[in-house]
């Protein structure tokens, strides 16, 4: 089986694991609705939603049509770092439990959490995200799709924490 088809199951499964979050996000954030979440930043998620499909069809698109000879030591490296990135993911889907969705959505009177990986780090979720963005298309040297995706997403992350930050200020 040739590197290409093996790269194009990986970014396949990432888009699996992409439609379980959004299960569990749409369920979360009916029940943050139905408690009067309040929701921020309605305005970029979209934006989000496009770059974070960008990512998948970029690298698939560059792996495809360049062609970039996989680097052994280079793709067991960052295949190691998607597969880190997505436990970190998961760690933070699991600590924050129904708090957890894709969008910034806060109901008031919640608490903050503060546990599991947020005790150290005050949005590992976006760690994830940055790792994985860089990661994954590097698993096959799609080095294009890997720093268009970083850079716009650098962007995007800035508008998304300040936003957060915000929203969460309301919980202190």
């Amino acid at each position: 089986m040739s590197s290409e088809v093996l790269f194009t199951v990986l970014v396949l499964a990432v888009g699996l694991e992409r439609v379980a979050e959004l299960a569990v996000s749409q369920r979360n954030a009916a029940l943050s609705f139905a408690r009067g979440g309040v929701e921020a930043g309605r305005g970029h998620y979209p934006f989000m939603v496009v770059l974070h499909t960008g990512l998948l069809v970029g690298a698939l698109v560059e792996v495809w049509t360049r062609r970039p000879d996989a680097v052994a030591v280079l793709a067991w490296t960052m295949l190691a770092l998607v597969a880190a990135s997505q436990a970190l993911r998961w760690w933070c889907i699991a600590t924050l439990g129904r708090q957890w969705n894709t969008r910034v959505i806060v109901v008031p009177g919640a608490a903050r959490v503060t546990g599991g990986p947020y005790r150290w780090i005050p949005h590992p979720n976006y760690v994830a995200v940055v790792a994985e963005g860089l990661a994954l298309p590097l698993v096959h040297s799609a080095w294009v799709t890997a720093v268009v995706f970083t850079a716009l997403n650098g962007f995007l992350l800035a508008t998304r924490i300040r936003t957060e930050d915000a929203a969460l200020a309301q919980l202190a």
